[in-house]
């Protein structure tokens, strides 16, 4: 019966979604493993995470989504007041002029920008650019604010949404022609201050990732081909999606070096009362973080939401069979959410009167909550309750004398649990090799390569050349801080010059 209810209210009434639907529980008409793409469309939508827009690329973040990033966003901005950055906000549109003074820079972007033409019937006599990102929004007024050496550095933050008006494969939270995010923009007297900034920031985005999304990410430097346009170098933390083979960007944190400082003449007068440049950084991560953690995680009965950033970490629901104590069941689960929440647990109770437990069951389990308690009458005589994990299904009896600590240990289990998978997955995708062919295989396999290279940018750009197919090209993707050992005489895998590092290659988002 349950079955019943709940297919009727999940499949809309029609499709052909017979044998699937009852191996995938709730009414996702693919497996993870069948259809990624398809999969993951399914499991954002019926999981509340975002609504489709009627303009393509564009969608509409739900409450379970924006709950994720608002866990995040508490984190790290406070993480970012300790290192005594501050933050503000920025206009949305900027003018042409300014737009087109970083050469480098908007040849990377140019594709990419959406232009203001008109104004109401009007036509404007200069187009207006909406930002893909605000370095030159923000770096006309750092040249007006920074003077002497007392006003360095000058260290700022906004949190906003960007437009990037992409036209290929638009993906919910992966590519959207607006997304939102944090970008930081620092100004520093010296190198060493901005070169130790890029790593503070990448160690937190390596925390976000890790410890918040439980994804494992490689830290390290993006090659010259990859870097951000117009910048010194970037660095990034690195997640990789088996189902895929695909690499994807996590973060990026970049020292932009003086070559922005020069074009908007960000200048001072250091302490010898000399005229110097200022050393810029800047650092972002955005939603995409979110569709990172659907995609490890999920599977085919939905979402698996991380504990830590989990809206709703515990959901109670009560299971009253045929002449049970239905309002002593009721007030048990009443009182287990109280107990729960003033421990500081995130939790509800589910006493919808007009969906069975089974339904409510799966409902919760495509959300992705992590712990669903269930109390009958068997745990009301013995005061009990049952919990059940989303992660791995474990069913556990616990008596509510020890019920906050029993459940807090639980929550903390889940998220190691999620990051020790997603680890173990990710590590047996990656496949060391040393030549041309052994590349070629790993990558027919989609594996995340690991490459003795000679870091030449020609060499690059011929493994894109000659990777090019329907999959799209492989790149390079980091180059790791942690580097394995590289013997005396080990060769580029693609060009056979003398190696003189270990880089990550694969396909990407």
């Amino acid at each position: 019966m349950a079955e019943v209810e709940r297919k009727q209210k999940k499949s809309g009434g029609g499709g052909k979604k017979k044998e699937v639907k009852k191996e995938t529980g709730l009414g996702l008409s693919v497996t993870k493993d069948e259809n990624f793409g398809q999969w993951y469309s399914e499991v954002v939508v019926n999981g509340e995470m975002i609504e489709y827009y009627d303009i393509s690329g564009c969608y509409i973040l739900r409450p379970w989504a924006i709950s994720i990033w608002e866990q995040m966003q508490t984190f790290f901005d406070a993480e970012i007041k300790k290192m005594k950055i501050k933050n503000c906000y920025f206009p949305l549109f900027v003018s042409p002029g300014v737009l087109q003074k970083e050469k480098d820079h908007i040849e990377g972007f140019a594709p990419e920008v959406a232009w203001v033409t008109k104004s109401g019937e009007s036509e404007l006599e200069v187009p207006i650019a909406i930002r893909p990102t605000s370095e030159t929004v923000m770096y006309p007024y750092y040249s007006k604010w920074i003077r002497g050496h007392r006003d360095l550095p000058l260290k700022l933050n906004q949190w906003c949404n960007v437009v990037r008006w992409e036209f290929s494969n638009p993906t919910p939270f992966i590519r959207s022609r607006e997304f939102l995010w944090q970008e930081g923009h620092t100004a520093f007297a010296t190198k060493e201050e901005a070169d130790t900034e890029v790593l503070q920031i990448l160690e937190l985005y390596r925390c976000i990732y890790e410890e918040f999304l439980a994804i494992p990410v490689t830290k390290g430097r993006k090659s010259e081909l990859e870097k951000f346009a117009g910048g010194l170098y970037t660095t990034s933390v690195e997640a990789f999606i088996p189902n895929t083979g695909r690499g994807i960007q996590g973060a990026t944190s970049h020292c932009l070096g003086q070559n922005f400082a020069k074009m908007f003449e960000i200048n001072f007068e250091n302490e010898k009362g000399e005229k110097a440049m200022v050393w810029q950084n800047s650092w972002a991560y955005s939603t995409r973080t979110i569709g990172v953690m659907v995609m490890v995680h999920g599977d085919d009965k939905g979402l698996v939401l991380p504990p830590k950033v989990a809206a709703l970490q515990v959901i109670v629901i009560p299971v009253p069979y045929k002449d049970a104590d239905t309002q002593g069941i009721s007030d048990a689960c009443v009182a287990t959410v109280v107990t729960l929440s003033g421990a500081g647990i995130r939790a509800e109770a589910d006493l919808r009167e007009n969906y069975s437990p089974g339904w409510k069951y799966s409902d919760w389990e495509m959300k992705g909550v992590p712990l669903r308690i269930e109390i009958g009458p068997r745990d009301l005589a013995n005061n009990q309750v049952r919990a059940v994990r989303r992660d791995n299904g474990a069913k556990t009896d616990i008596s509510r004398v020890f019920l906050v600590e029993q459940i807090k240990g639980m929550l903390d289990k889940i998220q190691l649990n999620l990051f020790d998978v997603a680890k173990q997955k990710r590590d047996a995708c990656v496949e060391v090799v040393k030549t041309w062919e052994e590349f070629v295989t790993a990558l027919g396999q989609k594996k995340l390569i690991l490459a003795p290279w000679c870091d030449e940018e020609d060499v690059e750009k011929d493994v894109k050349a000659r990777t090019k197919g329907e999959m799209g090209a492989a790149k390079s993707l980091c180059t790791p801080f942690e580097q394995p050992e590289l013997l005396e005489g080990t060769k580029c895998f693609a060009s056979g010059k003398p190696a003189n590092k270990w880089t990550y290659w694969g396909r990407s988002y």
